[in-house]
């Protein structure tokens, strides 16, 4: 993990640096939140900012914003007023944290805020012989395709891919191909270069020179446009880049790995994915199995969530009952790992007595979940689905296709690559949905939210 230390933290630098080195993390440090974006435009990288409460740290976050840099931020100072804090988190702060530092406190904080603590969680064969795959093909710096379903951990797998290989002590960088506006991920892979367009005030490092010595991950790869596509391969085969506006190429050192959800070979058919970059690409090749095809990995993986959660809470850590562990190796899943996750943290929130019983595992909307046996579980779908088709009668299609598209985002709490996956559309068909819903004045759920936190 790299953190950027921003200031002079009230004087606890050197102790605020031990303790978080001490934590595996790298540390760097700035002066100025000036020195701070200037710092991450050039490529060098940081998962945390940790900042000094006195800064600006609005005026840091709103720069950042303008380069499209995206960096939790953690402020911290000594002596702080309750306002003064409360202030930093109003400005964007994830987090605040008084110094002198407890080591403990900056050990969860680093965990809680970076996300970075995703273990390789596997127990049921199936799983694991894929992880022994990964294992044996991480130390070569051969490109690698990682297909799984929405949810099923590929990102984890690409980490534990990085974290095996001779480049672990590098940075590993990741992409959201799907995330970033298509007129901006040329922009965010190679770079720019000062003037190349509007509001491009000054150089700007791209996630493959980021990632130089290191491994470039490319999630949602199936999302890029044919153009930038033909730019990756070039990239790929020729190991220089060109930064938007540059006079010269630039050589780098990187492995590539890319995700997608979806058939590439199939997108090669439809003529929206090059075969070219798809050899390019899957020269290994490593398919994360769906939950539903792991079940001992689910009660690994929710035992694993229940601690995190409770740590999180500052609950005791209940063990799951016999019949919830029946209810999760028995349950499909759709969405995998990930609303695995989400529901061991509602029922982290929601257990009573010495067990996590079967009622506390819910859905979203705060029903349970409906085992595959339950009696009459078939007559009542049978009814709801009939109930369902009689509702939609003299509706027009738009208005069918909304209800249905803000459903399954109900049901994916706000992922929209989940979501997406399900109605079998696009990212970006979705986001266009989303923002004309939107536009029309429609509630739409944020990530991790369904449209009752959203209205």
């Amino acid at each position: 993990m790299r953190v950027l230390i921003v200031g002079s933290l009230g004087g606890q630098l050197s102790t605020a640096t031990k303790i978080a080195m001490d934590r595996g993390a790298k540390v760097a440090h700035v002066d100025t939140v000036e020195q701070a974006t200037s710092y991450l435009r050039a490529g060098r990288g940081a998962d945390l900012l940790m900042v000094d409460v006195s800064l600006d740290i609005g005026a840091l976050i709103k720069a950042n914003e303008l380069e499209r840099i995206t960096v939790p931020i953690v402020a911290c100072g000594v002596n702080v007023r309750p306002e003064a804090a409360a202030g930093a988190i109003r400005s964007g702060a994830k987090e605040f944290i008084p110094l002198p530092p407890e080591a403990d406190l900056i050990a969860a904080v680093l965990a809680a805020v970076s996300d970075d603590e995703r273990p390789m969680i596997a127990r049921d064969p199936a799983m694991l012989q894929v992880v022994e795959f990964a294992e044996r093909v991480a130390p070569s710096d051969a490109s690698i395709l990682i297909t799984g379903e929405s949810g099923v951990g590929k990102e984890v797998m690409a980490r534990f891919v990085h974290q095996k290989s001779k480049r672990a002590s590098k940075p590993f960088v990741s992409v959201n191909c799907a995330a970033i506006p298509e007129n901006l991920l040329e922009s965010e892979l190679f770079g720019h270069e000062k003037g190349a367009f509007t509001g491009a005030v000054a150089r700007r490092v791209g996630k493959f020179e980021e990632a130089d010595g290191g491994t470039l991950l490319l999630d949602e790869i199936s999302e890029m446009d044919a153009r930038l596509q033909a730019k990756l391969l070039r990239a790929l085969q020729e190991r220089e880049i060109d930064r938007v506006g540059g006079a010269k190429p630039v050589k780098v050192n990187i492995r590539v790995l890319a995700t997608s959800n979806r058939d590439l070979r199939k997108a090669v058919q439809d003529g929206t994915f090059r075969e070219d970059l798809l050899f390019r690409l899957n020269v290994v090749n490593l398919a994360v199995p769906a939950l539903r095809e792991r079940p001992v990995d689910a009660i690994a993986l929710a035992q694993h969530f229940i601690k995190k959660y409770s740590a999180a809470n500052g609950v005791d850590a209940r063990p799951l009952s016999e019949a919830a562990k029946a209810q999760i190796s028995s349950r499909e899943w759709p969405g995998n790992v990930r609303e695995l996750e989400n529901a061991m943290h509602r029922a982290v929130l929601l257990a009573s007595g010495a067990e996590i019983s079967p009622d506390a595992i819910r859905m979203p909307d705060g029903s349970t979940f409906s085992s595959a046996g339950a009696s009459g579980g078939v007559a009542r779908q049978a009814a709801e689905a009939a109930e369902a088709l009689q509702n939609m009668v003299g509706r027009t299609v738009a208005e069918v296709e909304q209800d249905l598209i803000l459903d399954t985002l109900d049901h994916c709490i706000g992922n929209r690559t989940h979501a997406a996956n399900i109605l079998g559309i696009s990212i970006r068909t979705l986001r266009n949905k989303l923002k004309l819903y939107s536009d029309q004045g429609v509630p739409i759920p944020g990530p991790g939210e369904t449209r009752a936190a959203a209205g």
